[in-house]
């Protein structure tokens, strides 16, 4: 154990000062952040339970096994940071279904530079709707834009839907 005494500690610590290099590391790694956020996800899951982390990382880990691996960090409030090493990886989850854990709806956002993963607003997800037994004349592209709109926000419209077996159902 050592004890040391006021004078020449005190002195010294009030003298410490960064360098310009030691200065400029620290704004590469804040550049290295941002740029990283772009292959990361926030999300969460729509429950009031506690969410398991372990079984929920280890969980989704193996269902999209992705190519270049993924770090899942825990935000807290069942909020978690997924970081991906590849764009294919990324873009994969997000084309997918819907993901759930637990039978809970998991919320995502792809994160931009300057973001903050605790800040961003989780309260949107895409759905695919179906509508059955239109009329043949209702069933078209502009008949889907006005229902999604009036669901949400319309993203796509799925013209393979009503080519095949039956014309009276519209898929958006």
């Amino acid at each position: 154990m050592f004890l040391l005494t006021g004078g020449v500690m005190e002195n010294d610590l009030a003298n410490l000062a960064l360098t310009d290099e030691e200065e400029e590391a620290f704004e590469e790694d804040a550049a290295v952040v941002d740029q990283n956020l772009n292959l990361c996800l926030v999300g969460c899951c729509l429950t009031d339970s506690i969410v398991h982390f372990p079984s929920f990382r280890n969980t989704m880990a193996d269902l999209w096994h992705p190519l270049r691996g993924i770090c899942i960090s825990d935000l807290g409030d069942r909020r978690f940071l997924f970081q991906f090493f590849h764009e294919v990886d990324i873009q994969r989850v997000l084309a997918g279904t819907q993901w759930f854990f637990n039978n809970h709806l998991i919320l995502f956002h792809r994160m931009k530079p300057g973001e903050n993963p605790s800040l961003v607003h989780l309260l949107l997800t895409e759905f695919w709707v179906q509508v059955h037994d239109l009329p043949i004349g209702l069933v078209s592209e502009t008949m889907a834009k006005q229902f999604g709109d009036f669901l949400g926000k319309f993203l796509e419209y799925d013209l393979s839907s009503w080519l095949g077996s039956s014309p009276s159902v519209m898929r958006f």
